[in-house]
């Protein structure tokens, strides 16, 4: 199993879980993270720290975000790797509940 990073995070993007990655797993774009399935080694420490719930075990997913297995593995063969926190957007906040922001997504 992999973590996969959700649609909440979209807008946010908090680094608190790239802090607590002991393998450099996370991928970092414009307004988004992913986690790398090949290099995660489900440890669990990334999914406690996010603060928007977007970092769920893949056999945990909700049914509506399954899409994101597929996503995490696409982007991150794409994007850079993140390996320390940085300051979140500074409106991270105002989009934290929002649903339905897939459509907000920048590649």
């Amino acid at each position: 199993m992999t973590f996969v990073v959700t649609e909440s995070c979209i807008k946010c993007k908090y680094t608190d879980c790239v802090d607590v990655c002991p393998v450099d797993c996370f991928h970092e774009g414009p307004n988004f993270l992913v986690i790398d399935p090949e290099e995660c080694i489900d440890c669990a420490l990334c999914e406690p720290e996010c603060p928007v719930t977007a970092i769920y075990e893949e056999d945990d997913l909700p049914e509506d975000q399954k899409k994101f297995i597929a996503l995490n593995d696409e982007l991150a063969k794409e994007w850079p790797v993140i390996n320390e926190m940085k300051p979140a957007p500074d409106d991270a906040d105002e989009w934290a509940d929002i649903p339905d922001k897939l459509k907000y997504l920048e590649r």
